[in-house]
């Protein structure tokens, strides 16, 4: 008799937690029997209501006629432009599919039993999914007001500890710690343990606000910065991502890095982006925005939440899941947040001015009474 596929996995792979992404707004107009998809609003995964950058867009369309090629392996014009902008060298830079696929392939370098990572307990999910992949531990070190306590993090260190994860801003809490604070930890980590700052968001900030991490990079400390094209240059959907760090982390990441591992229209799109700054304005225009709107319909509704920097809110409803489910009957799809320990929240990403309306308008329907 065969034996059934789940049997001859390794025992560990059975035992994995699954991400839970987003439900995307075909999904949720296909279960509650809504006739008009487009009367839906996604406010769940944090991505641009810009939609993408115009100059990204153009690029795309550029890059059509040549899709039968196989896009440039190395990404040499993306780095280029990368390097260039941040004054660092082409081989201090990684692009990946996404910053998922760099945290995947830190893991995949760094991680195996017996070894350990670092992060707050109440940081990105994927970093203790990637460890638990490699049958690393994750040390969970509780945040201090919805904020990374760097200080316990560096006691929490090991001497088995490989890698230690700082998301700047924060998902899913939208709280950041600034360049003083992380100038003081880097002069305190042990050597044997790489620093990820994890940066998805911090292009929302204006630039005196963003901390100053390229130059632990320069430096040659043991330090990998992530950034994405998905949150503030609007392209989720491509998954392009980057990594910058010493030459030295970079080779490493590159021998267990697929080949092609960016495609074609991705790279074209994320080079264009990159010299949006017109767009950038915008969004972070917008973002700040939709931000003070939010925070007053909270306090109008006496609902407790933490001030963010991103492009998102965490919001205290009770019951988050419940009235998760309850905001997709009436069109709005938000995240619950029970896999980070926050049962009672949900976080919300900033729409346009009437996303953000109807929002509040279905809060007000659904959320529990005090």
């Amino acid at each position: 008799m065969k034996k059934k596929l789940h049997e001859l996995a390794h025992p560990w792979v059975r035992k994995l937690a699954t991400y839970e992404p987003g439900r995307p707004i075909e999904e949720v107009a296909r279960e509650l029997g809504f006739a008009d998809a487009e009367e839906i609003i996604k406010l769940a995964s944090n991505e641009n209501a810009l939609g993408p950058s115009p100059r990204a867009v153009a690029a795309m369309r550029r890059a059509l006629p040549r899709m039968h090629l196989y896009p440039d392996g190395s990404a040499f014009f993306l780095r280029r432009a990368l390097a260039h902008k941040l004054a660092v060298g082409l081989d201090q830079i990684m692009v990946g599919h996404g910053s998922n696929e760099i945290i995947a392939l830190l893991g995949q370098t760094f991680l195996r039993p017996g070894t350990n990572i670092v992060m707050a307990d109440r940081a990105f999910v994927v970093y203790r999914l990637v460890a638990d992949a490699f049958r690393a531990r994750t040390i969970a070190v509780p945040m201090r007001n919805f904020t990374h306590d760097l200080d316990a993090m560096l006691r929490a260190i090991t001497p088995r500890t490989k890698l230690v994860f700082i998301a700047n801003p924060n998902n899913p809490t939208g709280t950041m710690v600034d360049g003083a604070a992380l100038d003081r930890f880097m002069r305190r980590v042990p050597e044997h343990a790489a620093v990820v700052l994890d940066e998805a968001y911090i292009e929302l900030l204006p630039p005196d606000r963003q901390p100053d991490t390229i130059r632990y990079v320069r430096e040659g400390r043991p330090v990998f910065v992530l950034r994405t094209f998905s949150k503030t240059y609007g392209l989720a959907g491509l998954r392009v991502g980057y990594a910058v760090a010493p030459a030295e982390g970079v080779a490493l990441l590159n021998k267990v890095r697929q080949p092609f591992n960016v495609n074609a229209m991705a790279l074209a799109a994320a080079e264009a982006a990159l010299a949006d700054e017109a767009y950038v304005a915008r969004t972070r225009r917008l973002v700040a925005n939709g931000l003070r709107t939010l925070e007053r319909a909270c306090a109008r509704l006496d609902l407790d939440y933490v001030p963010s920097v991103a492009n998102f809110i965490l919001i205290k409803t009770g019951r988050g899941r419940e009235v998760c489910r309850a905001l997709e009957r009436e069109q709005v799809i938000v995240r619950p947040m029970d896999a980070y320990g926050l049962p009672d929240y949900i976080r919300v990403t900033v729409g346009r001015p009437a996303e953000n309306a109807k929002f509040i308008r279905a809060l007000e329907q659904v959320r529990p009474q005090r």
